[in-house]
């Protein structure tokens, strides 16, 4: 559950969150410096992170400072100051305004957008034409965030256009019963309903509500089978971590956890020791944008382009979890503190969970001639985070394997989004999940932001290709390939796109550090769900994100590159050149070889909905892992002690 935070715990580290008392803090001089009074709202304050040398270089317990970054913006006036507060003197450090940016959408603004539109009479006529005016009660208004047509109305103003649903009773699931075509422009500063839109007015060929039932609430639901045997996870000796503060250690790893307003759960200074020797991997991981493109032309359909992170926040929808159902084993939870739109800190209990899984065999080997059998299995760290963001979850998961892997996981669930059709005529653009309910076609791309540090701050980012010779007197028997190796040494030659017919993927090398056969040192990016985007890249939709164009950016480090997409996504401009983020900071090209580097990776879903996805969907999974390649001179856990679980046994 969210609560209003007291606590006034130090910070202990220059990475640590903002606590909620540095939060307060940072308000109280907002205020002090900004005298807007009740006009004043707040889109994000966060850790302003201190210079890696200082967080290299840091021993604990030496003092260190802690400034507070923050966008905030006025009501009815358009832009964002972009500043800086330091906690400790108390002193305005920079502010700089954005006439053009458009903050973020919080969720406190539209809790009263559905009333306003109900009680609007061009919105009530629409329904009195439909005949569904007798069902006022039961609308449910959902605003979502418009991109840049370069509609004259929308010029100067925050808005959001609404798609209209229903319940036929208070627990229904309204995603069942799209009133299709109908919809509400909003001016979020003002609460002003511009314009009522009813698509199918003039013709009067209205789509029918689907009344039929579609529920998933175990309140609402009649049958269940019959539930299984019990599958406990039990740690009878505790669990296999170490957790001070934001610092985990676990088995040959150690990591600091963080957390923010817009990307959720950051990952610092990810490290293995082997041999006695700490070894950095990553300075810095996160999922530093994502955003969903549908694929329907059709009437308002078309803007549904949304940057579920940049104009809304993963971190700000982040859920609280809940003990056995999110997270099961001996758990480590972190809380969470963002802001409300007003400034005053937030708890999210529960935010981040911690806790290990059997993850298989780590290796196995039968000797056929001594009969002897050698196994070891493996288990993992798993750090979680899942967010509500309107109709979807996104869970996201971090595990950190005991031979040195990284993984990424993100798990779709929720409900997909619905609009409504004559029974049994979909169109094209989507799949009829249930009689007269259509889910459109579209996609989930999530950018990672992955702050190298192989060994080291420099490193370079190489493309693995493997090519089949052609028949000839190097391969007379038309059986050779070999893997290709190209080092990216620049912005522009580092964006790059994965090529099924060359098994291609990327090495993070340390030029500088060899392993024992004399290769420098290295990760490898193995992308797993890499998605073709199909928005084209002048379009407007295509302008804002032009990130999911290439799977794999390489920049060279600058903190203030920190969203692909830009700072302000939100009705964010798609005029030739407005296009902010990964296309603008590259045009530099500045080197990437042997250097402080930043790796993007696109990744996703490609979503073609299907009845099963109705009414509530399974999880879907997407990822990537960075996997090391030549970073160890042999099997990392060829030290596993053996075991047998002696809590096994036969059925």
């Amino acid at each position: 559950m969210d609560s209003i935070v007291t606590e006034t715990r130090a910070a202990l580290h220059p990475l640590d969150p903002l606590s909620g008392a540095e939060l307060a803090r940072a308000a109280e001089l907002i205020v002090k410096h900004f005298d807007w009074g009740a006009d004043l709202r707040v889109e994000t304050v966060d850790l302003d992170e201190p210079a890696k040398d200082l967080v290299r270089d840091y021993v604990d317990g030496a003092s260190f400072p802690r400034i507070a970054r923050f966008n905030i913006y006025r009501r009815g006036v358009m832009g964002v100051i972009i500043g800086r507060v330091d906690l400790g003197s108390g002193e305005l450090v920079s502010q700089v305004f954005r006439e053009d940016a458009r903050a973020m959408v919080a969720i406190e603004e539209v809790f009263e957008i559905e009333k306003t539109v109900k009680a609007d009479p061009r919105f009530q006529d629409a329904l009195r034409k439909r005949g569904l005016i007798d069902d006022l009660e039961f609308m449910a208004v959902d605003p979502w965030t418009v991109g840049d047509f370069g509609h004259a109305i929308e010029q100067g103003r925050r808005v959001l256009n609404c798609f209209i649903w229903m319940r036929t009773f208070p627990l229904d699931n309204y995603y069942a019963h799209p009133v299709e075509g109908l919809h509400a422009l909003i001016d979020v500063s003002t609460l002003e309903v511009l314009e009522v839109v009813d698509h199918f007015a003039e013709s009067g060929d209205y789509i029918p509500v689907p009344r039929t039932p579609r529920n998933y609430d175990a309140a609402l639901l009649t049958e269940f089978r019959p539930p299984s045997s019990a599958l406990d996870v039990v740690q009878p000796d505790g669990a296999g971590f170490k957790v001070e503060g934001h610092k985990v250690t676990w088995e040959n790893w150690d990591f600091r956890v963080g957390f923010n307003g817009r990307e959720g759960l950051v990952l610092y200074r990810i490290g293995y020791t082997h041999g006695g020797e700490r070894r950095p991997i990553v300075y810095r991981a996160s999922i530093a944008e994502m955003v969903v493109p549908y694929g329907t032309p059709e009437r308002s359909h078309y803007r549904k382009n949304v940057f579920d992170s940049g104009e809304l926040g993963f971190g700000r929808m982040a859920n609280s979890l809940t003990l056995g159902c999110d997270c099961l084993g001996t758990i480590h939870y972190f809380d969470a503190v963002v802001p409300t739109v007003y400034g005053t800190p937030r708890t999210i209990t529960n935010a981040i969970c911690l806790h290990e899984e059997d993850a298989g065999l780590a290796w196995k080997h039968f000797d056929v001639r001594t009969e002897r059998t050698d196994v070891r299995r493996a288990r993992k760290l798993v750090i979680s985070s899942i967010s509500t963001i309107g109709n979807y979850e996104y869970a996201s998961y971090w595990y950190l394997h005991q031979d040195g892997r990284i993984e990424y996981e993100m798990k779709a669930t929720g409900i997909i989004n619905t609009a409504a059709c004559h029974p049994g005529q979909p169109g094209k653009f989507g799949t009829e999940v249930a009689p007269g309910i259509v889910g459109h076609i579209h996609q989930h791309i999530f950018c990672a932001r992955l702050d190298m540090e192989v060994d080291g701050p420099n490193n370079t980012v190489t493309e693995c290709d493997t090519r089949a010779l052609p028949l000839g007197p190097e391969n007379p028997y038309g059986n050779a390939f070999l893997m290709e190796e190209k080092p990216l040494i620049s912005e522009l030659a580092a964006q790059r796109d994965v090529d099924f017919a060359k098994s291609r993927y990327w090495r993070i090398t340390n030029p500088e550090v060899k392993n024992w056969v004399g290769k420098p040192t290295a990760f490898k990016l193995e992308p797993m769900s890499a998605v073709q985007a199909y928005t084209h890249p002048d379009s407007p939709s295509g302008r804002r994100g032009r990130f999911i164009q290439h799977q794999v950016w390489v920049t060279a480090y600058n903190p203030e590159e920190r969203y692909p997409a830009g700072e302000f996504v939100n009705q964010s401009s798609t005029k030739e050149g407005g296009s902010e983020g990964l296309p603008q900071w590259t045009k530099a090209d500045r080197p990437t070889d042997n250097t402080d580097i930043v790796l993007w990776h696109s990744f996703g879903l490609h979503h073609i909905t299907r009845p099963e996805d109705h009414p509530v969907q399974p999880c879907v999974v997407c990822g990537f892992k960075l996997m090391p390649s030549g970073f160890f001179d042999q099997n990392p856990v060829i030290d596993l002690p053996p075991a047998v679980n002696k809590k096994s046994c036969c059925a």
